[in-house]
C-alpha cells in the first residue's frame, strides 16, 4: 500500500514540476493551498497520532514533541548550511552559480527519500497514521516538485538538468517506501520518527513554501487559499473519525 501512494506522490512531484514550467502568476496560490494543507496535516492529524504512538516521556516531555522540535532545528540548519537565501539573494544581483541550483535540488531528493521511509513506516503503524502520511506526502510533494525544477533552473542549469533532477524527485519517495518492506519497526520507535518528520514538514510550510507564496503577491487569495488548505484537512480528519 505505501509503494502504492508513493507512486502517487511521484505523478505529483511531477506535476509540481510541470506547473513550474507553465504557471506564472498564479504560483502564489499554489503554494498557499500547499502551505495551509502541510500545516493543517501536520498539526491537525501527523502530531497527535505520533504523540499516541511514541508514548515514552523524557524530562516530563512527550518523546515524539522533543522530535518534533528536533526535526524543526535540524531542517533549519541545513538550510541555513546549504545558504539557499544567500544564493538566491546572490541570483538577484545577477550572479548565478549553476552547482547550487543542483545542490539545493539533490537537498530535496534527500527530503523526498526520507519522505518515502515516513510513509512506509506509517503504514506500518497501521491505522489513521499512514492516511496521515500519505496526505502530508502527497500534497508537499507537489510543492517539492516546484521547487526542485524552479531552483534549478533558477541559477542557469540547462533544462535538461532540470527535469533529470525532478525525475530524481519525483522517484525518491518510491525508493524510500520500498526499502521499508525489508524491514519492520516497533510502534513507539515509528511514532518518534514521525515526530521527527512533522517537524521538517512544519519548518518546509513555515520557513519555505508560505513565505515565497506572499513574497511577490502578499493577497488576500492566497492567505485564503492556506486557511482554505487547512480547514480542508480539518473536515478529512473529521470525517475519517
Amino acid at each position: 500500500m505505501a509503494v502504492m501512494v508513493a507512486l502517487g506522490a511521484f505523478l505529483m512531484t511531477l506535476a509540481g514540476g510541470w506547473t513550474a514550467q507553465r504557471v506564472t502568476d498564479r504560483r502564489h496560490l499554489v503554494l498557499g493551498l500547499a502551505g495551509g494543507l502541510m500545516l493543517g496535516v501536520v498539526g491537525l492529524d501527523l502530531l497527535p497520532e505520533a504523540l499516541h504512538a511514541a508514548g515514552a516521556e523524557i524530562f516530563g516531555v512527550p518523546l515524539a514533541l522533543l522530535l518534533f522540535v528536533a526535526g524543526f532545528l535540524v531542517a533549519h540548519v541545513v538550510e541555513r548550511l546549504l545558504a539557499v537565501r544567500q544564493a538566491a539573494h546572490g541570483a538577484e544581483n545577477g550572479i548565478r552559480v549553476p552547482q547550487v541550483g543542483l545542490t539545493a535540488a539533490a537537498a530535496m531528493v534527500g527530503h523526498s527519500l526520507a519522505d518515502g521511509v515516513a510513509l512506509g513506516a506509517a503504514f506500518q503503524v497501521g491505522g489513521g497514521m499512514g492516511v496521515a502520511v500519505a496526505l502530508a506526502v502527497i500534497t508537499h510533494d507537489f510543492a517539492d516538485g516546484f521547487n526542485t525544477y524552479t531552483l534549478t533552473s533558477l541559477y542557469g542549469n540547462a533544462r535538461r538538468k532540470a527535469l533529470l533532477m525532478l525525475f530524481a524527485d519525483a522517484a525518491a519517495p518510491v525508493v524510500g517506501a520500498a526499502s521499508t518492506l525489508l524491514f519492520t519497526l516497533p510502534e513507539e520507535p515509528l511514532g518518534a520518527y514521525l515526530g521527527f518528520f512533522g517537524g521538517v514538514l512544519l519548518y518546509l510550510a513555515a520557513a519555505e513554501i508560505l513565505p515565497e507564496a506572499h513574497h511577490k503577491h502578499p493577497a488576500l487569495s492566497t492567505l485564503m487559499c492556506t486557511v482554505g488548505g487547512v480547514a480542508g484537512i480539518w473536515l478529512v480528519v473529521g470525517l475519517a473519525d
